[in-house]
């Protein structure tokens, strides 16, 4: 299962945690966010996907920011509209839908994203859109009716390795791509912790 570090924010900051190796890095354009980049993202291995978080933007302000920072994933936190995610597909760059998810959810909302969208992200419906800290029920995704790569999200933590290795032993888990990891693994917004992110990639 891949992994994708979310929410970077300090320049120095960036290479410690590109040095594990995870397969994305995850990059916030979101000025209500407390991870909000404003930087100039540093050279990184070409095996990290570089991935530009945006939360209701308009196309012109998305597709500025791809080619300032060289992205080559976006991320759709909002209420993005399928044809957004079609034109910006037409890019040739990898989107990423994020769809929340509490104690249940209507899976029909996937259907008019199937052709729009490279991933899936489920996350936890909290006030924020994205970085809560805490994790919906997985045993909703039993019924993901796709086939479609999904990315798990959510408030996943060291504490949630042994629940994340008997979900992967799961039926729910045939889809699951990869793990993006945030707020648990940080000394304060924006912030990661090395030493946690070290054990978490010797676990997985």
């Amino acid at each position: 299962m891949k992994l994708k570090v979310c929410g970077m924010k300090y320049q120095e900051n960036i290479p410690e945690v590109a040095t594990l190796q995870p397969d994305y890095l995850g990059f916030i354009f979101h000025e209500e966010s407390p991870r909000n980049f404003e930087g100039i993202i540093p050279k990184l291995p070409k095996s990290i996907t570089k991935v530009g978080v945006f939360v209701d933007e308009t196309v012109e302000f998305i597709s500025n920011h791809l080619e300032k920072h060289s992205l080559n994933a976006i991320q759709l936190h909002g209420h993005e509209s399928p044809e957004m995610c079609r034109l910006l597909k037409s890019t040739n760059t990898k989107v990423i839908k994020v769809f929340s998810i509490k104690d249940e959810f209507d899976f029909s909302i996937l259907v008019s994203y199937e052709d729009v969208c490279d991933y899936f992200l489920f996350d936890t419906k909290g006030k924020l859109p994205g970085g809560n800290g805490y994790s919906f029920n997985w045993d909703v995704l039993k019924d993901y009716p796709s086939t479609k790569p999904f990315f798990l999200s959510g408030g996943i933590g060291l504490e949630q390795i042994e629940k994340l290795n008997e979900f992967q032993k799961s039926e729910a888990s045939k889809y699951c791509y990869a793990i993006d990891v945030n707020s648990k693994f940080e000394i304060e917004a924006g912030l990661k912790n090395i030493d946690e992110l070290k054990e978490l990639k010797s676990q997985l």
